[in-house]
Protein backbone atom coordinates (compact mmCIF):
# COMPACT_ATOMS: atom_id res chain seq x y z
CA UNK A 1 0.00 0.00 0.00
CA UNK A 2 1.26 3.31 -0.36
CA UNK A 3 2.70 5.48 2.39
CA UNK A 4 0.39 7.87 2.28
CA UNK A 5 -2.33 5.35 3.77
CA UNK A 6 -0.36 3.90 6.47
CA UNK A 7 -1.31 5.11 10.09
CA UNK A 8 0.66 7.83 12.18
CA UNK A 9 2.98 6.20 14.47
CA UNK A 10 3.07 3.12 12.67
CA UNK A 11 6.81 1.82 11.96
CA UNK A 12 6.46 0.55 8.32
CA UNK A 13 9.65 -1.22 6.14
CA UNK A 14 10.00 0.32 2.61
CA UNK A 15 9.23 -2.40 0.07
CA UNK A 16 9.25 -0.23 -3.74
CA UNK A 17 9.79 3.17 -4.53
CA UNK A 18 7.88 4.18 -7.89
CA UNK A 19 7.98 7.27 -10.01
CA UNK A 20 10.58 8.46 -12.77
CA UNK A 21 14.40 7.51 -12.42
CA UNK A 22 14.90 11.37 -11.18
CA UNK A 23 12.05 10.89 -8.53
CA UNK A 24 13.43 7.03 -7.24
CA UNK A 25 16.62 9.05 -7.13
CA UNK A 26 15.78 12.00 -4.91
CA UNK A 27 13.46 10.10 -2.63
CA UNK A 28 16.90 7.80 -2.52
CA UNK A 29 19.14 10.16 -1.07
CA UNK A 30 16.62 11.67 1.57
CA UNK A 31 16.78 7.65 2.69
CA UNK A 32 13.31 6.49 1.29
CA UNK A 33 15.27 2.89 0.66
CA UNK A 34 13.90 -0.83 0.11
CA UNK A 35 13.78 -2.40 3.39
CA UNK A 36 14.30 0.89 5.34
CA UNK A 37 11.82 1.74 8.17
CA UNK A 38 9.64 4.54 8.05
CA UNK A 39 6.84 6.29 10.44
CA UNK A 40 4.73 9.09 9.55
CA UNK A 41 4.64 11.52 12.65
CA UNK A 42 1.85 13.51 11.49
CA UNK A 43 -0.32 15.35 8.66
CA UNK A 44 0.12 18.97 8.20
CA UNK A 45 -1.28 21.14 5.26
CA UNK A 46 -1.59 18.16 2.85
CA UNK A 47 2.05 17.17 3.64
CA UNK A 48 3.30 14.32 5.62
CA UNK A 49 6.05 14.64 8.33
CA UNK A 50 8.15 11.47 8.17
CA UNK A 51 10.58 9.79 10.07
CA UNK A 52 13.19 8.14 8.26
CA UNK A 53 16.75 7.42 8.85
CA UNK A 54 16.83 9.05 12.52
CA UNK A 55 15.60 12.36 10.38
CA UNK A 56 12.10 14.26 10.22
CA UNK A 57 10.99 15.28 6.61
CA UNK A 58 8.08 16.83 4.71
CA UNK A 59 7.01 15.25 1.83
CA UNK A 60 3.65 15.96 -0.04
CA UNK A 61 1.05 13.41 -1.04
CA UNK A 62 2.11 12.99 -4.44
CA UNK A 63 5.55 12.10 -2.98
CA UNK A 64 4.15 9.68 -0.14
CA UNK A 65 2.21 7.84 -3.09
CA UNK A 66 4.62 6.76 -4.89
CA UNK A 67 6.48 5.13 -1.50
CA UNK A 68 5.14 1.28 -1.26
CA UNK A 69 5.60 0.04 2.41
Amino acid sequence: MPLLLAGVGEDNIIKKISGTPEVKKHLEHLGFVPGGVVRIISESGGNLIVSVKDSRIAISRAMAGKIMV
